[in-house]
């Protein structure tokens, strides 16, 4: 049994001085796959290539509504380009952010509109943003129903998360469940999530899961947290980690049709970062 990080964004400039450091570490946490986030065109072109050198590495290619303004005719040819590549698994980070609002919306949407149709067009699964665009992104994607997409790191409301599964979308899980000022209330909406369409992530460099001890150095991220994550969410579930480990890691290679990892060395066996809930002290 091996873990699946669906989404880290490792080239991210965090990770330019340690980058094969980070890896070793995340494969003897037991991490045997990992989804690396293409946020732009040149960031999507990033991932790839990263991947592409890397086994147990994947990619997305997409466009993250931050850089909707950026949107132009020869985007979507480039990211359909990028799809073909054989480690290439989903079309985003797409969708959009009212947030920060760092691209007008109707720019989003339109960004958002376009990779929808390139998903479908490719029969290709879709990696989901949404933050405080709700109920725009449910309408946007119940209009198009695509047969195989993730609500990447939510941190939404019951009514947001039940919009959601109606709509027939994964949910990805980040280290926000650890959070004890803002994500408290996953603990208790995680059990409205079916098993076989729970995902777990650590968006690194983001969103460290702020209970770990020691917290890491600049409080930067990394996939070999994510057994910490899942033994957070395996909690709030009452189940057993390995349990949740297992299950979301079959629902990742169903969504984004992985092969099956090997399995784990002694020094990568996921048994040990991820015990059962009644031993786990984190």
């Amino acid at each position: 049994m091996a873990l699946v990080d669906i989404g880290a964004n490792l080239t991210h400039a965090a990770f330019r001085a340690d980058l094969e450091a980070v890896l070793a570490r995340a494969r003897a946490a037991g991490i045997a796959t990992i989804l690396v986030t293409g946020t732009s065109v040149v960031e999507s072109r990033a991932a790839a290539a990263l991947a592409a050198a890397h086994p147990g590495l994947y990619a997305t290619a997409g466009v993250h509504p931050h850089h909707a303004r950026d949107f132009d005719a020869a985007t979507i040819p480039a990211l359909a380009d990028l799809a073909r590549q054989p480690r290439v698994v989903a079309i985003g980070e797409c969708g959009l952010d009212f947030h920060r609002d760092y691209s007008p919306r109707p720019a989003q949407e339109r960004c958002f509109v376009a990779q929808l149709e390139l998903a479908l067009a490719l029969g290709l699964p879709l990696f989901l943003h949404s933050r405080e665009a709700h109920p725009r992104f449910a309408e946007i994607v119940r209009a198009y129903r695509p047969p195989r997409a993730v609500a990447h790191c939510f941190t939404g409301t019951r009514e947001e998360l039940h919009a959601y599964l109606d709509l027939g979308l994964y949910i990805g899980i980040t280290g926000w469940i650890c959070d004890e000022r803002r994500g408290t209330h996953l603990r208790e909406l995680v059990r409205d999530i079916p098993r076989e369409r729970l995902l777990v992530e650590t968006d690194a460099p983001y969103l460290v899961p702020r209970d770990l001890a020691p917290p890491p150095k600049g409080r930067r991220n990394e996939p070999a947290f994510l057994p910490h994550i899942v033994r957070a969410l395996a909690r709030a579930l009452g189940r057993p980690a390995q349990e949740v480990a297992a299950e979301t890691a079959r629902n990742a290679r169903a969504l984004f049709a992985l092969p099956e990892a090997p399995a784990a060395t002694a020094a990568g066996d996921a048994s040990s970062p991820c015990p059962d809930s009644a031993r786990s002290t984190s």
